[in-house]
């Protein structure tokens, strides 16, 4: 079966961050392909800092618009909300079940994963591909058979940095994929938002 990689996440907005941990998690840690699957809510993040679904959906497909091995999944905007791993992975088999779903994460959600919902399912019928995170401390689950640490390179931008910097009237169009600052700055989005 396929290996494909799910990089959830609010993506608000995708950078050159997330597009270098994919292509390097896709390059080397045994994946066909790779989905960013956009979450409508987070329930450990505040909504009120996101971008309409719609428009952080229109942001990933431009950066992803060159790379036939990424796609961007909104699976997410049906189901119900507040989204939870568990019960998109259980969607995802029933409605694909012939592709093998690798969970993507990274090493700072592996230190608090006991907070999510069903991680006991999660850990138990899933691989799940952990790169490192600035200021992460090893956790119990480092050590469980499923879980499989990526040297992937140590990335340091993160949307907040670009939202603030956005805010401060900063130029920052090369954190970005060049299709996404266009939107962003076309739309005059993140200028009055945290």
């Amino acid at each position: 079966m396929p290996a494909t990689g799910l990089y959830f996440g609010s993506f608000n907005p995708i950078h050159i961050g997330h597009l270098a941990i994919a292509n390097y998690l896709l390059e080397y840690g045994g994946l066909n392909e790779l989905w960013f699957v956009l979450s409508p809510q987070n329930p450990l993040k505040q909504k009120s800092t996101l971008l309409p679904d719609y428009q952080r959906f229109e942001l990933v497909n431009r950066a992803l618009r060159d790379f036939p091995r990424f796609k961007a999944s909104n699976i997410e905007f049906g189901l119900p909300q507040p989204s939870y791993t568990s019960d998109t992975l259980a969607y995802l088999d029933e409605k694909f079940p012939y592709r093998k779903f690798v969970l993507i994460m990274g090493e700072d959600n592996l230190s608090s994963f006991e907070k999510w919902k069903n991680y006991e399912w999660i850990l138990e019928t899933r691989k799940i591909l952990v790169y490192p995170r600035p200021g992460s401390n090893p956790s119990v689950f480092h050590q469980h058979p499923n879980v499989q640490l990526i040297q992937a390179p140590l990335i340091e931008i993160s949307s907040s940095f670009i939202r603030k910097a956005i805010k401060q009237g900063k130029d920052v169009r090369f954190f970005l994929p060049e299709e996404t600052w266009n939107y962003i700055d076309e739309m005059n989005f993140y200028k009055n938002k945290a």
